[in-house]
């Protein structure tokens, strides 16, 4: 069990048995009793005695606090905690749907259809419109109400935060989904 190690349990370092380098310690036993301030190497002996391991648990503590405890076990359940609340956790992905200025109907209500079923699924809709020519970009108007008719479509679903805005070649807005 007593072998030299030194784990990362967030940002913060855990110094374990012989990393212990404190002259006092206030210990607290396996089944969390309070054994008073002692010496690290007094602590560490206990350890051994008890065959666990001597964990640092709050190294800012004026004397700092070591704990007795199976550090693996300690360690291995942590995992498990943080894997359990990773998997609760749900990340809103952006996805795109472009169109070009000149879509057609059919197009244009597949792609409301597609932003409608990633609205539900939670997720923001980043809407583009591509200028494929330069001279298309003197039409910006006709991206705009297309944008508009577009955002109309889906308003049920989710709406945009910002105005929609000219990046470039593309015209774009994002959309959030409704709570």
């Amino acid at each position: 069990m007593l072998e030299r190690r030194c784990f990362k349990i967030g940002t913060k370092e855990q110094l374990i048995n012989e990393d212990i380098r404190e002259k006092e310690v206030r210990l607290i036993g396996a089944d969390g009793e309070q054994l008073g301030i002692m010496s690290s190497r007094d602590a560490l002996q206990k350890a051994v005695e008890a065959d666990l391991d001597l964990v640092m648990i709050s190294p800012t503590a004026k004397p700092p606090v070591c704990r007795i405890m199976d550090y693996g076990k300690y360690r291995f359940e942590q995992t498990k905690r943080e894997k359990e609340a990773k998997k609760n956790q749900k990340t809103a992905d952006v996805k795109e749907v472009k169109m070009s200025l000149n879509i057609d109907t059919n197009d244009f209500n597949i792609k409301v259809k597609n932003a409608i079923k990633f609205l539900q699924n939670g997720d923001k809709v980043k809407v583009t419109i591509r200028f494929r020519r330069m001279r298309e970009l003197t039409h910006a108007n006709l991206a705009e109400d297309l944008m508009k008719r577009f955002c109309e479509a889906v308003s049920e679903y989710g709406g945009s935060d910002k105005p929609s805005k000219l990046e470039g070649r593309n015209y774009a807005v994002v959309l959030s989904p409704k709570k």
